[in-house]
């Protein structure tokens, strides 16, 4: 009968990032094992210690910080204007997309009190930005935002529950632009993000109904989801103009770019710099 790793090894093999191939060994008895442990966790170890070696003398920022860094610029490049909000959020501005005390997201969200919770996502705060640009600039306008959201997740290592998200919209298009415009917005973020392989596919979401998500050509995960409007939630911010949007989550495009096998690594950490665990 063959040996496969104990819970307690496997974990630990895994956030040092242990290739699929080790996770899987088998052995013949529980002496074998353990002796390849130590020898794998070593090794490990000392890998580890090499990236972050690297990362103090030359890289000294996170990869999070570095994408994020290069998305705002290509953006910015391309004549959207970055804009920043709060990360608290009223409850009468989730009440207008929709997601009242018998929505599912409703579940998810982090309240701080009967009014106020960490924003679950960045669009009913770029709405209310977008009401007042439309009346100050000429069309079309373009703006982006980069920031945390927060969520109840618990779905694996494909989720988070402080998550960074880039959403950017266009407004004031001609309505038959705008679902082209979304696939070169696209290619746009993902040349950026250095992800060459993706596709698209049709989706249905809670809040904003039919959906063109952003999948990773490889494991179908989702790493962006846009919409084009105009669109039913539109009425209540009194916005009658054409657009197009799309909302990108940082992590899940690092993950891929790096072929990580779990998010925690890729985003805000007290255990990992830069995806290498501090364990070590």
């Amino acid at each position: 009968m063959s040996e496969t790793w104990s819970e307690v090894q496997y974990n630990r093999l895994a956030e040092l990032g242990a290739s699929k191939d080790d996770l899987q060994q088998t052995f013949c008895d529980a002496v074998a094992r353990n002796q390849f442990f130590q020898k794998l966790e070593q090794a490990l170890i000392q890998q580890q210690r090499e990236q972050l070696r690297i990362f103090q003398e030359s890289v000294r920022k996170p990869g999070l910080i570095g994408l994020e860094e290069a998305l705002s610029a290509v953006l910015i490049e391309a004549g959207f204007s970055r804009v920043s909000t709060p990360i608290i959020m009223a409850r009468g501005l989730l009440e207008k997309m929709g997601i009242d005390a018998g929505h599912p997201l409703n579940e998810q969200v982090y309240w701080l009190d009967d009014g106020k919770c960490l924003r679950p996502m960045l669009a009913p705060h770029l709405y209310f930005v977008l009401k007042d640009l439309l009346r100050l600039w000429d069309k079309p306008v373009r703006i982006f935002e980069i920031g945390p959201c927060f969520r109840k997740e618990s779905r694996g290592g494909r989720h988070s529950q402080e998550f960074t998200m880039l959403n950017l919209v266009e407004m004031g298009l001609k309505q038959e632009d705008c679902q082209s415009r979304m696939p070169e917005l696209a290619a746009m973020v993902m040349q950026a993000a250095g992800i060459a392989e993706y596709a698209f596919e049709t989706e249905e979401s809670e809040v904003y109904g039919t959906t063109m998500d952003i999948v990773s050509g490889q494991e179908t995960l989702e790493l962006g989801s846009g919409a084009v409007g105009p669109h039913v939630l539109d009425k209540a911010w009194k916005v009658t103009d054409p657009w197009v949007g799309i909302g990108f989550g940082l992590e899940r495009l690092l993950m891929v770019r790096e072929k990580a096998p779990g998010i925690a690594r890729m985003g805000r950490s007290l255990s990992y710099l830069n995806g290498v665990r501090l364990n070590i």
